[in-house]
C-alpha cells in the first residue's frame, strides 16, 4: 500500500527507540522506502546497523558524513520524502523542531521537508505534561504537524501515566491515513452501514444472517484513507472498526434504522452495506414461543426499509448506494430496487458466484446506476470498495 512512497523515520534518544525498529520493519513490508535518520543520543539505545539491516539503506546520523554521493544529503533526502515521522520524539527534539533549531542531521533534514509530518512524543509523564512541552507541541500543530498522542501505562522510569510511545501498529495506521491513497474525498462526509442485525426471540436466542460485515468495513476503511470523514454504523461482527472512523454499534434492525435516520441528513454519501432481514419476530402470543412439528413457529413482522426511507428523505446532491444479494435475475432485480427505492447505485453480487457474498475476503460486484452497468472482477473487498467509491464520487 506504500509502494514508491518514501518515509523518513526520525529516531531520537529514548528507551522507546527499540519500537522504531519494529515500525521500520512494518513499513518495509508495506513496500515503503524507509530512510532512517537518528540523533547521536538515539545510537546509545539502538545501533544504526539494526535499521540498516531492516531497511537495506544506510542510516544517517552525522550531517557531515563524507560517505554519501556528492550532493547536500539532507536537502536531497528532504526533496524525495513523502512523509516524516519522528518516533520516539524526546522533549528536547520537540522543542528544537518547534523553534526551528537545526543542529544535527535529523533536525536539519526535517526543517527542509515540505511533506506531511507526524511526531510521536515519548517521555516521562511529568516532562510530557510540563506546560513548556505542551506549548511546544501546540506550536508544532500550528505549523501543520500531526501530534500522535502518547499512550498511558507504566513507563521505563517506573512512573505510571501518559508518555508511552504507541505501538508500531498504531503508528503505521497514522502513516497510511496520510499517504496511502490520494485524498480525493477530503471534505466529504460518508456514512456506511455494515454487518448483520440480531432480532431477539427470547433472552437467549435471536434471529440473524450470515453477513460478516467485511464489505462495509472495507468501504469505511478505504473512504477514510481517501480523506473522507467517515461514520460506520455496524451490527455485531468480529471485526475491529477501522481507525479514525466514527463507530456506532447497533444490534437490531430497529436500532440501525434509528441510528441511520438520526444522522442521515449530514452526509454527502451513504452506503447501505448492512444485511438486514425483511422480517423480525413479532410480539409473542401470551409471551410463549409456539412450536409446530418440533420447529419454532414464530410470528413475524416486516422491518422498516432503511434504503427506501433514505430515498424518500434524501437531501439535495446526496448520493445513496444500496447493496443487493440475489440468487437469480441479478441485474433485473437490482435495477428494480434502484428505481423502487430512489437510490443512485445498487451494488449487486450473486450468492452463487464463487468468491462473492458472505464471509469471504473477495467479491464479484455488478454496480448498477441510472446511467449504466459496471461489472467489477473478482478482487479483494478493499479493491472493490475503492472502485465503488470512485463510481459514487463521479455521480
Amino acid at each position: 500500500m506504500l509502494k514508491n512512497k518514501t518515509v523518513l523515520l526520525g529516531v531520537t534518544g529514548g528507551i522507546a527507540a527499540y519500537k522504531a525498529a519494529a515500525l521500520a520493519s512494518m513499513l518495509v513490508k508495506l513496500h515503503a522506502n524507509v530512510e532512517v535518520v537518528m540523533t547521536e543520543s538515539a545510537t546509545k539505545f539502538i545501533t544504526p546497523l539494526t535499521f540498516e539491516q531492516l531497511t537495506g539503506r544506510r542510516t544517517m546520523v552525522d550531517t557531515f558524513d563524507r560517505n554519501f554521493a556528492h550532493q547536500v544529503e539532507h536537502i536531497s533526502l528532504a526533496e524525495r520524502t513523502d512523509l516524516v515521522i519522528i518516533a520516539p520524539a524526546t522533549a528536547n527534539v520537540c522543542a528544537k523542531l518547534a523553534h526551528g533549531l537545526a543542529d544535527d542531521m535529523l533536525t536539519t533534514t526535517v526543517l527542509a521537508c515540505k511533506c506531511p509530518k507526524l511526531i510521536a512524543p515519548a517521555m516521562n509523564t511529568n516532562m510530557y505534561e510540563n506546560p513548556v512541552t505542551q506549548d511546544n507541541l501546540s506550536i508544532l500543530r500550528r505549523y501543520g504537524w500531526d501530534v500522535i498522542e502518547p499512550a498511558s501505562g507504566r513507563l521505563a522510569c517506573g512512573a505510571v501515566g501518559k508518555g508511552k510511545l504507541p505501538e508500531p501498529e498504531e503508528l503505521v495506521q497514522h502513516i497510511l491515513r496520510r499517504i496511502a491513497l490520494q485524498h480525493d474525498l477530503a471534505g466529504k462526509t460518508i456514512l456506511v452501514t455494515a454487518g448483520p442485525t440480531q432480532e431477539a426471540l427470547d433472552p437467549v436466542r435471536y434471529l440473524t444472517n450470515h453477513s460478516s460485515g467485511k464489505m462495509g468495513y472495507a468501504l469505511a476503511k478505504m473512504a477514510m484513507l481517501r480523506g473522507a470523514d467517515v461514520t460506520l454504523i455496524s451490527g455485531p461482527t468480529g471485526i475491529a472498526p477501522p481507525p479514525f472512523v466514527n463507530f456506532i454499534p447497533v444490534v437490531s434492525a430497529a436500532d440501525m434504522f434509528q441510528a441511520v435516520t438520526d444522522h442521515a441528513a449530514q452526509f454527502d454519501m451513504i452506503f447501505m452495506a448492512a444485511a438486514i432481514a425483511d422480517y423480525t419476530p413479532a410480539e409473542y402470543v401470551d409471551n410463549k414461543i409456539k412450536k409446530k412439528d418440533g420447529d419454532l413457529s414464530i410470528p413475524l413482522k416486516r422491518t422498516q426499509d432503511i434504503l427506501r426511507w433514505l430515498g424518500e428523505h434524501r437531501r439535495e446532491n446526496q448520493v445513496i448506494c444500496g447493496f443487493s444479494m440475489e440468487t437469480e435475475n441479478l441485474i433485473e432485480n437490482s435495477r428494480g430496487k434502484l428505481v423502487k427505492k430512489n437510490a443512485d447505485m445498487i451494488c449487486a453480487n450473486n450468492l452463487k458466484v464463487e468468491g462473492a457474498g458472505f464471509g469471504v475476503d473477495t467479491n464479484v460486484i455488478s454496480v448498477i446506476t441510472k446511467d449504466g452497468l459496471t461489472e467489477l472482477p473478482l478482487q479483494s473487498k478493499e479493491a472493490a470498495a475503492n472502485q465503488i467509491l470512485t463510481i459514487a464520487a463521479n455521480i
